[in-house]
């Protein structure tokens, strides 16, 4: 089976590259830059050149391709918009699956899409599902909730660095989950058959507020956050300004993401039939915790590391003649 992935040089399609070459299969990987993904054909996967904004490059890039996976979405810093990466990029490839009678189509999506209309990423992942469930492609659709590498950023790296860590409104709390385990999902669905047609959700163990992350954080760390809380009003303000200016759209829109993990609303929902489908064990799954703890080990370990180093720098050296001089 070869599989086409979109989106591979992400931090969740990366992953999702790494267990298909990992199990066997043919990984090729649609990418803008060759050289950005120069680690994935390391890896083994075959790369070629192409753009979901771009539909002329989709039809070459899906020749001889068995079932497609896609993990790509627009960034904040990109040039393009949410609208033209994952609604009218996604439509395209859909569109050439279909043309190139493409057997299986593997969508990522967001959970509870569906419960916020105005906050066009949920809304464009929304309507991106009901386009692809009526397409005719043998699909399936996995509702992902949030990631535990980005909570490094969030929350480990400030905390270590004493700088203020930013928490809006309400925090909701959001079951994350390691890229690694979504990528487990992702691949196993390919040969479940009871996986077809169909939409799941795929979810971490429980659900976290920021409050509770944090508290993990500060406790392996040793160190206190600075909290610092922003208003969801004074983000709203900030995001209607920048809708004046077409540059930052893509900015405006990302912001408007505020109004999901700021609501109170938990992002959750339940897996007992999912491991069942999918053959997995719930007991598999990297819980945050030991996520933070083995990050936190790691990061504790190299600054003691690099503190031994440097106090031994300082020392004078010691004469080559001295233990002569004692014998």
């Amino acid at each position: 089976m070869t599989i086409l992935i979109v989106g591979a040089t992400g931090t969740l399609g990366r992953q999702v590259a790494r267990h298909a070459i990992d199990e066997g299969y043919k990984v090729r990987c649609l990418v803008r830059s060759l050289k950005k993904a120069a680690f994935l054909k390391e890896w083994g996967a075959e790369l070629v050149r192409g753009d979901l904004c771009r539909p002329e490059t989709l039809a070459p890039a899906l020749e001889g391709v068995t079932a497609v996976i896609d993990a790509a979405t627009a960034r904040p810093t990109d040039s393009l918009s949410i609208k033209q990466v994952d609604w009218e990029g996604k439509v395209a490839l859909i569109q050439a699956a279909k043309a190139a009678q493409v057997e299986r189509f593997i969508f990522l999506s967001i959970l509870n899409a569906e419960k916020y209309p105005e906050v066009p990423l949920m809304e464009i992942k929304r309507c991106t599902e009901l386009f692809l469930a009526e397409s005719g492609l043998n699909y399936t659709i996995l509702r992902l909730a949030g990631f535990m590498q980005g909570l490094i950023g969030q929350y480990g790296i400030p905390i270590l660095e004493g700088q203020p860590v930013w928490v809006t409104g309400k925090s909701s709390p959001i079951a994350y989950m390691d890229t690694q385990d979504i990528a487990k999902f992702v691949i196993r669905a390919l040969s479940v058959k009871e996986t077809e047609n169909k939409t799941f959700p795929v979810v971490g163990t429980r659900a976290w507020s920021a409050e509770e992350i944090i508290a993990i954080c500060e406790r392996l760390s040793g160190k206190e956050a600075k909290i610092t809380r922003m208003p969801i009003n004074l983000l709203r303000t900030v995001r209607s300004c920048l809708r004046f200016f077409q540059w930052s759209w893509n900015v405006a829109d990302r912001l408007a993401f505020t109004e999901v993990i700021a609501s109170g609303k938990p992002l959750d929902a339940p897996m007992e039939d999912v491991y069942q489908v999918f053959g997995f064990d719930v007991s598999e799954t990297t819980t945050l915790e030991s996520y933070l703890q083995e990050y936190f080990n790691r990061i504790m370990k190299k600054l003691k590391e690099l503190d031994y180093q440097k106090k031994k720098s300082k020392k004078p050296k010691r004469s080559p003649f001295k233990n002569v001089n004692n014998q």
